[in-house]
C-alpha cells in the first residue's frame, strides 16, 4: 500500500494501526456481505483515531454487517458505537490478592443509560443521562427503520 505519493509501496499490516485495519475489514465486510458467510466478525480498536459523526457511522455499518444471521463482537469506547449494540457488555479490569482480573457485565435498561453517560465524561450529570437516552433512542429508530421493525431498545424506550 502507498500511503502518499513519493514513498514507497509496503504491505498494509505495517502501514495500517489497528484500528485503520478494522475499520478497512469493516469496509470489505459491508461490501461483501452478500456473499460471505463467516457467522462472527470481531473488531477491535474500531474506534481508534475517530469520533463523534464519524463514530456514529461506523455503528451504522456495524450494525448492518451484524444482520442476516451475523453476530458482530465489537470493542469500543465510543458511545456512538456502542448505542448500535443489540447487547452491550462492559467489562471492568480490577485486581484480587494481587492477581489482574476481568470482569463482565451485560448492561441493559436504565444502566445501559448509565454506562453511555459514563462514556460521554460523567454517569452522574444529568446532561450526560440525557444525552445517552437519546443516543440510544436515535440509534434504535435507525436501527429500525433499516430493518422495518422496532428495535428492543425501541420499545423499552418509548418517544418521551
Amino acid at each position: 500500500m502507498k500511503l502518499n505519493e513519493g514513498l514507497e509501496s509496503r504491505p498494509l499490516a505495517r502501514v495500517a494501526s489497528g484500528g485503520e485495519l478494522s475499520r478497512l475489514m469493516l469496509a470489505l465486510k459491508v461490501v461483501l456481505a452478500a456473499h460471505d458467510v463467516v457467522p462472527t466478525l470481531v473488531f477491535d480498536e474500531i474506534d481508534q483515531g475517530i469520533g463523534g459523526e464519524v463514530g456514529g457511522r461506523v455503528g451504522e455499518a456495524l450494525k448492518d454487517v451484524s444482520r442476516e444471521g451475523r453476530q458482530a463482537l465489537v470493542i469500543t469506547h465510543l458511545p456512538q458505537i456502542a448505542v448500535y449494540a443489540d447487547q452491550q457488555l462492559v467489562v471492568a479490569k480490577g485486581k484480587k490478592a494481587g492477581v489482574a482480573t476481568s470482569d463482565v457485565e451485560v448492561v441493559e435498561g436504565e444502566a445501559r443509560v448509565r454506562e453511555i453517560a459514563r462514556m460521554l465524561g460523567d454517569a452522574d450529570r444529568a446532561t450526560a443521562r440525557r444525552d445517552a437516552d437519546e443516543l440510544l433512542k436515535t440509534a434504535s429508530e435507525k436501527s429500525a427503520s433499516q430493518s422495518g421493525t422496532p428495535s428492543p431498545q425501541a420499545r423499552a424506550h418509548p418517544h418521551h
